[in-house]
């Protein structure tokens, strides 16, 4: 018996599906850090992606427009969206970023896709929502890539201005993350279409979770197809296929809805039993029956970097401006909350998770816009985007307390609150995610030699012995590299370093291939030593996609930071949040060695790669404070971190962003009572109206003052109240309509 036939049989089969998955993609930088040597050449000298003078001008036009015309708590409290606010979505094509301009489409970068949906996001979830979906995976992609000339002519510009809705249609009530196990299916057969006689499919399906579905006119759906009579081929078993169908088509059943936590999205059902359709209701026609799987994986893997960690960055920028701008108004015990240690944790643990998230958009963003399609980067960026919005909206909920959980126009954190958890969970649940792709993807797509092997395992060629023993020899010789290299980086001095004329950057970049070189061992040991078992150890394969990931957000820390205009406001952000990534990666790393199941191996690597010697990356209380007082300046780095958030209108950002900046203005004044106060001149008052008016008696301020004080109180009051409502829950308080400022006589 070969070691080839050995081998196959130890492995677990891995199914059609999974196959493609995994084979599915492109690589980019995340495989030098799984491979141990880190390429912060290709990282730095690749410029970041900027938006064009056409993304620009639409920013600045439509989307400005769309901004100013919503209105989070109308969305929140109707069924509908507003159909003057669909109407300028469908007028000015904002469902056409992914089509080709050839087809009237925008043909827009991911950037900008990224961009713009994360700015609506900070306005309104559900509108944001609308816009993501039909630019992400759905029947415009599909179409794009796939579709035969007459689908695309007909169908693409009917979606470019809003003609046609799409939604795509997967999950089944029996199949959510194992989307390959669906069990909606379709029997090639002869039927009458068009008054003819045709061949094509009889098919049954029932869909749940569909976004857009209840107003979808053209339903994009994924089924399985058997052909038992062998009406066009010999196979049986033809796999998924990706079918479009006009929603008014006789069988076709949608309108039902499901209500997500109250984010009022279109979200809903759609269902047929033994609906005949011809073969040209294929995406591609015929020849494409059975290319469903692997035409959802690679379209999948892009707009899963796009919409949902937009989603989360969005949040972030949300949570930064807006708790910053609070705890920098609301006082207690005579200070701002934003002095008090406990607030500055908070306040730290947001402003390093909204660089982390800024930064690690731009990095996926970039990579994307070079036209690769990287499944393994996309996969960590939803998963660890919408966990860090999660993060901050937390940390930014502790902080705001009482005002972040008052219903009404004045709370900025609510919708997000309530939107979170549907990001946690679609496109790929994030346990999912988490456990199964990252490592799953990133053991196959960013070894060198994995995937041909498993290809070579599982072939039955006359020659698979011969690939598959070359293929094992440089395998081999590539796992000894690594661990010398792991050996080196962890004993001899000066291997490993960095050059990077900065000296935190150097630090960093040190640290990385140091965390690289370690995983790049414990992978290879992984593998060789569990085998096929590493697909059931979740826990542990997690761990090491965990230490890839947070590297990989390391290093786009660092692109963020030399490329960025504000480097020097953003160094505290930048320190932060590199070390908190760090710290996870070795969080990670620990737990990893710590169990992983034979022993005898973890204790030879711990030793051999320096684990036991590397020490931790630390985040020192100096640096919470200093990134707290950081976050609460009006600077350009917090300019940078806050952009996302779309200030138009009158809404809760606004009324807060109204206060604080009336507050830096009277800053000085403030100190000059606080003054007055600590030699006695000022009494203390119970109000701030009080003291301002014993103030002016006492020539503290001047009547002029006096006046420029009492404008910033009732702007500080409207920020720190929260709405109210009658007894019958009629709103009450209304922030377009703040009260008169009253000057002294």
């Amino acid at each position: 018996m070969s070691l080839r036939t050995k081998f196959k049989k130890i492995l677990p089969e891995i199914s059609r599906t999974e196959q493609e998955a995994l084979d599915a993609g492109d690589t980019w930088i995340e495989a030098s850090i799984y491979q141990g040597a880190p390429d912060f050449d290709t990282l730095l000298n690749t410029a970041p992606s900027k938006l064009t003078d056409e993304e620009q001008a639409f920013i600045d036009g439509p989307l400005e427009e769309l901004l100013e015309m919503l209105n989070d708590m109308e969305v929140h409290n109707s069924n509908h969206i507003p159909p003057h606010v669909m109407q300028h979505l469908k007028d000015n094509k904002f469902f056409s970023f992914i089509i080709p301009k050839a087809f009237g489409g925008l043909e827009f970068s991911a950037y900008a896709s990224s961009t713009i949906v994360a700015r609506i996001s900070t306005k309104s979830n559900p509108i944001a929502t609308t816009v993501m979906v039909p630019n992400s995976l759905g029947p415009g992609e599909l179409l794009a890539h796939y579709g035969t000339e007459e689908q695309q002519n007909h169908y693409l510009p009917r979606l470019v201005d809003g003609r046609d809705i799409p939604c795509f249609a997967l999950t089944s009530p029996e199949a959510g993350s194992d989307a390959g196990g669906i069990p909606d299916r379709a029997i090639v057969t002869k039927g009458m279409y068009n008054g003819e006689e045709v061949v094509g499919l009889r098919v049954s399906w029932e869909k749940r979770y569909i976004t857009l579905a209840p107003i979808a006119t053209l339903v994009g759906l994924a089924v399985k197809v058997f052909d038992p009579e062998g009406l066009i081929g010999a196979e049986k078993d033809l796999g998924i296929t990706c079918l479009l169908l006009p929603a008014d088509y006789e069988g076709v059943e949608t309108g039902n809805r499901h209500n997500p936590l109250g984010v009022n999205f279109y979200n809903g059902t759609t269902r047929g039993t033994d609906v005949f359709v011809p073969m040209e209701f294929v995406i591609g026609g015929q020849k494409n029956v059975g290319r469903g799987w692997q035409m959802l994986v690679a379209c999948l893997g892009a707009g899963r970097g796009i919409s949902l960690p937009a989603n989360g960055c969005a949040t972030g920028h949300a949570c930064l401006k807006s708790t910053s701008e609070y705890a920098a108004i609301r006082e207690q015990f005579g200070m701002p909350i934003g002095k008090f240690e406990g607030i500055q944790e908070q306040l730290a643990l947001i402003g390093g998770l909204t660089y982390n998230l800024e930064a690690m958009r731009h990095l996926v963003l970039n990579s994307l816009d070079l036209g690769f399609k990287p499944s393994v980067i996309t996969a960590m960026a939803k998963y660890h985007m919408t966990e860090l919005g999660r993060d901050t909206l937390e940390a930014a909920m502790d902080v705001q307390a009482g005002k972040a959980i008052q219903m009404g126009p004045g709370n900025v954190l609510a919708t997000a609150y309530f939107a979170t958890p549907i990001g946690i969970t679609v496109e790929g649940a994030n346990i999912l995610t988490r456990n199964l792709m990252i490592f799953g993807q990133g053991a196959t797509r960013c070894h060198p030699y994995v995937q041909d092997l498993i290809t070579a395992i599982h072939s039955e060629e006359a020659d698979a012995d011969a690939k598959f023993n070359a293929l094992f020899r440089k395998t081999i010789g590539y796992s000894v590299k690594n661990f010398f290299r792991g050996l080196t980086t962890a004993y001899v001095p000066g291997v490993g370093g960095s050059s990077n004329p900065d000296k935190l950057v150097a630090k960093f970049e040190k640290r990385i291939k140091r965390l690289s070189s370690v995983l790049a061992v414990q992978s290879d040991f992984a593998l060789l030593v569990l085998g096929g078992d590493l697909k059931r150890k979740e826990m542990l394969s997690a761990r090491l996609g965990d230490i890839l990931s947070f590297l990989f957000m390391a290093m786009g820390n660092i692109k963020f930071y030399l490329q960025s205009e504000n480097r020097k406001e953003l160094t505290p952000y930048f320190e932060y949040g590199t070390r908190w990534a760090l710290q996870q990666a070795e969080e990670a790393l620990e737990a990893y060695v710590d169990n992983f199941p034979n022993r005898v191996v973890a204790g030879f690597l711990k030793v051999s790669t320096g684990n036991a010697f590397l020490g931790k990356t630390k985040i020192s209380d100096k640096l919470i404070t200093d990134l707290a007082e950081a976050t609460l300046r009006n600077d350009g780095a917090k300019e940078e971190l806050t952009s996302l958030v779309s200030m138009k209108g009158r809404d809760g950002f606004t009324v807060l962003s109204d206060a604080y900046k009336a507050k830096l203005d009277v800053l000085p004044l403030l100190d000059k009572i606080k003054k007055a106060q600590r030699t006695g001149k000022v009494t203390k008052q119970l109000t701030f109206e009080e003291l301002v008016e014993v103030s002016l008696q006492a020539n503290v301020v001047t009547a002029e003052e006096s006046d420029k004080l009492m404008a910033y109180n009732e702007k500080r009051k409207l920020a720190i109240a929260v709405d109210e409502y009658t007894f019958d829950m009629e709103l009450l308080s209304n922030i377009d309509e703040p009260k008169p400022i009253l000057k002294t006589a």
